[in-house]
């Protein structure tokens, strides 16, 4: 089964040494310190390497099916959604006074890429549901 590592010496790189976000002057990103943003990446790497990539293959051979108007979504989905959302990674960049994490947007895209590059199908799914569910609440 293939091994998804995330890049997150790249992603450090990008965001301390190209974009040098601590010195951007944009509220918020004076606290992206690299020791920080390291670890939430490193986090994200592991959530990315041990709960989404190993579902590629059950969301490629199931996908999705609709039955009596519900969606069934890839055996696994449904638990590795619950585990993103119970570790907040569902609202990483979202306001804080609504259940997010209050992070800038630009964490929110970096473990994003992660995600996506560890699971399209499931982020996919996740990205639908997560906006369903804040719709309604």
């Amino acid at each position: 089964m293939p091994i998804y590592n995330a890049p997150v010496k790249d992603i450090q790189f990008l965001l301390q040494d190209v974009l040098k976000v601590t010195e951007t002057g944009v509220p918020g990103y004076e606290d992206l310190e690299a020791d920080f943003t390291s670890a939430v990446l490193e986090e994200a790497g592991k959530v990315a390497r041990d709960v989404l990539a190993p579902l590629n293959a059950t969301g490629d051979q199931e996908g999705c099916v609709l039955e009596n108007g519900a969606v069934r979504t890839p055996k696994g989905f449904d638990k590795a959604f619950a585990a993103m959302k119970e570790g907040g990674w569902t609202a990483l960049d979202c306001d804080p006074k609504y259940g997010g994490q209050g992070l800038p947007y630009i964490m929110g895209s970096a473990v994003g890429e992660i995600f996506v590059s560890a699971n399209m199908a499931f982020n996919m799914y996740q990205g639908l549901t997560h906006g369903a569910y804040s719709a309604i609440h």
